[in-house]
């Protein structure tokens, strides 16, 4: 497996980044490298004068990042997960930006590299770390964690109908000999759900809990969109493209109570210029793939991009 070659087709393409309505001297921020697509066309909308600084946790995606910004002196990798968003703007002394742009999930090279453990397609160790240069692996969580725990990260993440009954299981099987692969947690869970969707294996909800569970996911998108909207200049442009239920409504909710001011009764006496206004404003409605990018990429099918733009009011939250 290590000649493998995995094609990674970026969801979006176009529509994220004439979001981010780019400035030539602007700077930006591409929050999830994986391979580029997004940075590169980015790159090539941004004059002589503009950067492009960009996050990734997968070593993998560093690899490439960093033969980028060998070849191109405006751009920046930080090999570090987006929730130290602000902290790493400070190092590289960057107090504001005039665009973010977050893909959130897996990669399709992640999930196509067996050795990485995030398909149950492939009989692979059981690691799902999008870093693998530091953290507890699924299989290192899954031998220690209490039952209760598991099964609650099962039902939180994967919104697992059959969860308690999925968590006995691994801990009934961890009494006799540890879960060390993907095949073999496949194989236990798709023993415990009772009823299957159509066309979704018995395992996809588990193996999405523990991904995100492992990963902080949504922890950290949690901890950087406050952070995002702080050092957005006025005007500045915040997409984010979420690809389950979980992580859009957690964007959702954010950009709906961070656009919103404080509401008066109608019958308090004030002017409309002493009603504070609102940090930031959505732009246009939730983007999906059209039907030919679906056709050509199946994976973008549950895509959505939601934008908002910085509109100057004062930010009552934190970074």
């Amino acid at each position: 497996m290590t000649d493998a070659v995995f094609v990674h087709r970026t969801v979006l393409l176009d529509e994220a980044v004439e979001a981010l309505a780019i400035r030539k001297d602007g700077v930006y921020v591409d929050c999830t490298f994986g391979r580029g697509g997004h940075s590169r066309l980015i790159l090539s909308q941004l004059g002589p004068a503009g950067r492009l600084i960009a996050f990734d946790k997968d070593p993998e995606a560093i690899a490439v990042a960093t033969a980028l910004a060998a070849s191109d002196a405006r751009f920046t990798i930080v090999h570090n997960g987006f929730a130290a968003f602000a902290a790493e703007l400070d190092a590289l002394g960057v107090a504001q930006v005039d665009g973010v742009l977050m893909d959130l999930g897996i990669s399709s090279p992640q999930i196509d590299d067996g050795r990485r453990g995030f398909s149950f397609r492939f009989d692979a160790p059981l690691d799902m770390r999008m870093d693998t240069t530091r953290g507890q692996t699924a299989a290192q969580w899954l031998a220690t964690a209490d039952e209760a725990d598991i099964a609650e990260v099962i039902k939180t993440y994967g919104e697992e109908r059959f969860a308690r009954k999925i968590a006995a299981a691994i801990v009934a099987h961890r009494a006799e000999r540890p879960l060390e692969t993907t095949r073999e947690l496949a194989v236990l869970v798709g023993k415990n759900v009772r009823t299957r969707e159509q066309g979704q294996d018995p395992a996809t909800r588990t193996f999405q809990a523990i991904r995100i569970y492992i990963n902080r996911e949504l922890d950290e998108l949690k901890e950087i969109l406050p952070q995002t909207v702080a050092r957005l200049a006025a005007g500045g442009r915040l997409a984010v493209i979420s690809f389950h239920s979980l992580e859009d409504r957690i964007v959702k909710n954010f950009i709906r109570d961070a656009s919103t001011t404080d509401k008066l009764p109608s019958w308090v006496p004030v002017r409309a210029c002493d009603i504070p206004e609102a940090a930031i404003k959505p732009v246009g409605k939730a983007i999906r793939c059209s039907e030919a990018e679906v056709a050509a990429n199946p994976r973008s099918r549950s895509a959505i991009m939601r934008v908002a733009q910085r509109i100057g009011g004062q930010w009552q939250g934190t970074e």
